[in-house]
């Protein structure tokens, strides 16, 4: 979805699921306990009351509490074979979310940590992670096999790069050889999950955040963050940079830090997630309380400021036709309601008028609570944030007027194609290098220390860092170009 790119990392106050990333850009086995030190052990209950006492809520969406997962698989477990499963959800199918990629691409070893830990106290034989990129695939695979015999028990599982692949129970079905798709049913994985077995299922950051308390014990673990929601949260900016911070930071100071600000608005959550104009993204905190406060929730970490240079209802419209072509195909709210809710949006800023957009009203109202998964819902969610958040934007749009500016895919998509280019003059450039410190993921540097390219295409969501390096460019031999 969003290709090889690697995120680029930050840290507001100490790292803790980012320590030693300083030193080397990957730990190996090695490098892993030198950072974080031998893991403890715990037994299962000992585990349960470290997972509530520091209040560890899954950190892939839903925010469900994890001691209670364990509880649920442990029961389960009692009532039948006693069989059970660990299962680390690894796929990030929206483009805006890159933090569990980059957990496993930089700190494999604090995942499978959490993971052993989890399947030592629910009695596990099987643990596996499932994930959507081959060079996330090829960097578990290698963390396995540096853990020798011990790593013997836990698999990677490679699955289709898709939205609805991080769904759990689409999750499970493709991890069982079928179908990566919802099942639709209410049976828990708690109940029956990989293999029929009952399956104790979060993502990835959810399981390095247990590391690392274990590691720490409670006490310590609540030294940081707010009192009644401790530690530490991954967040994704702009879809580019992943930035660890403790809970209680101001978004504001967040975006500051990530070279940004709220622009027109801030998406928090992603694309089923809820937009806050630019007063309300200056007061969040990055907590449950204070986004619950302003009617958002942080979901898997996504946070999106909209540049001040860019179209919000195209924005909008690009993103709604791209949820709409990764339903499932199963449902028929989903396969024919979210085209035609991205039909009705495309015709409404190109100037359907009022008529128009009231179809928009009535589409979003059509997919409610209809599906066999959240997604119907959540895409629901996201344009009638957007509507209520920039509504003069789609009423001049509705009206004919729109608002002159260009759409610059600031709302990261697979398939963006940018119009811009930063172009290098070579009777200038000197080879200083701060381009590829500030764009890595645009500039690539050749054998002599000079970029590789002399023309080289800028995604939307990286103009603002685009621009920075335009500006710091010491012999001024960079430009953006359309």
């Amino acid at each position: 979805m969003t290709g090889l790119t690697s995120p680029s990392l930050g840290c507001v106050g100490a790292p803790r699921l980012l320590a030693g990333l300083d030193q080397a850009p990957r730990l190996d086995r090695v490098a892993h306990l030198t950072a974080h030190g031998s893991l403890p052990r715990y037994r299962p209950d000992e585990l349960v009351d470290l997972s509530d006492n520091i209040d560890l809520r899954g950190r892939g969406g839903a925010g469900f509490p994890f001691a209670r997962k364990l509880r649920a698989v442990m029961r389960s477990a009692r009532g039948g074979d006693g069989q059970t499963a660990v299962v680390v959800n690894g796929s990030e199918g929206e483009p805006s979310c890159l933090k569990d990629t980059a957990l496993l691409l930089h700190a494999p070893h604090l995942v499978l940590d959490g993971a052993l830990l989890a399947a030592a106290a629910i009695s596990a034989e099987d643990v596996v992670v499932g994930v959507t990129r081959t060079d996330v695939e090829q960097s578990v695979r290698a963390a396995i096999a540096e853990r020798g015999p011990a790593g013997r028990r836990v698999r990677v599982a490679l699955l289709p790069e898709r939205f609805v692949t991080g769904e759990g129970t689409a999750h499970i079905n493709g991890l069982n050889g079928g179908d990566t798709l919802p099942s639709g049913q209410k049976v828990r994985t708690s109940e029956r999950g990989l293999g029929g077995m009952p399956t104790l299922l979060s993502n990835t950051e959810t399981f390095a955040q247990l590391a690392v308390a274990a590691r720490l014990g409670a006490l310590d673990y609540r030294t940081t963050g707010l009192p009644n929601e401790p530690g530490t949260v991954l967040l994704t900016v702009a879809g580019t940079t992943v930035v660890e911070t403790p809970t209680g930071a101001a978004l504001s100071y967040i975006l500051d830090l990530c070279g940004t600000d709220p622009g027109q608005g801030v998406l928090v959550g992603g694309y089923h997630g809820k937009w806050l104009d630019p007063g309300s993204a200056r007061a969040a905190e990055v907590s449950r309380q204070s986004l619950d406060s302003l009617g958002a929730r942080l979901g898997a970490g996504a946070v999106l400021p909209l540049p001040e240079d860019t179209c919000p209802a195209g924005e909008v419209a690009r993103v709604t036709r791209w949820m709409a072509n990764e339903s499932a195909g199963q449902c028929g709210p989903c396969v024919r309601g979210l085209p035609s809710l991205a039909d009705q949006l495309e015709d409404a800023i190109r100037g359907g008028g009022r008529t128009a957009l009231d179809m928009v009203e009535t589409r979003l109202k059509a997919v409610l609570g209809r599906g066999a998964c959240s997604h119907p819902d959540g895409t629901s969610r996201f344009v009638a944030s957007a509507l209520s958040t920039f509504p003069d934007e789609f009423r001049d749009h509705a009206l004919g007027s729109g608002c002159g500016r260009r759409v610059l895919g600031a709302l990261p998509l697979p398939e963006d194609e940018s119009p811009e280019r930063l172009v290098v003059d070579w009777t200038l450039c000197r080879g200083h290098g701060l381009c590829v410190d500030i764009l890595p993921d645009v500039v690539r540097l050749d054998a002599d220390g000079f970029p590789a390219q002399a023309s080289m295409p800028v995604p939307g969501r990286l103009r603002p860092k685009a621009l920075r390096a335009v500006r710091r460019c010491p012999a001024l031999a960079l430009r953006i170009q359309d």
